[in-house]
């Protein structure tokens, strides 16, 4: 979020295309979480120009950590004076997505 409001873009990203293990999105639905905002550990997130995203992610899934990698969105020309992101649901509808309001859950580690 913050990245796109200091950058005024369009941050365009598609839920299914996001790692979200049975677990962890079992949880978040008995709990009423939207696992885009639960805090996580281990995951990488890289903005590269389009002409080189299918290369960088060749290379990352040569790597044994890096394996499950996917492209899940894209960074838009916004003609709003805010960045704003929206997410595509599986259903193929689109949500504004807000900043986090009050507490994250605390991490337990």
């Amino acid at each position: 979020m913050e990245l796109a409001e200091t950058s005024h873009l369009h941050f365009q990203i598609d839920e299914t295309l996001v790692q979200i293990t049975p677990s962890v999105r079992g949880a978040c639905e008995i709990l009423g979480l939207d696992p885009l905002y639960v805090a996580n550990e281990g995951c990488f997130v890289a903005f590269i120009p389009q002409a080189k995203s299918r290369l960088a992610l060749e290379i990352l899934k040569e790597h044994p950590l890096s394996k499950a990698s996917a492209i899940i969105g894209n960074v838009l020309e916004n003609n709003k004076s805010f960045g704003y992101v929206t997410a595509k649901s599986s259903l193929g509808t689109s949500r504004l997505m807000d900043r986090l309001t009050g507490e994250q859950l605390p991490r337990i580690c």
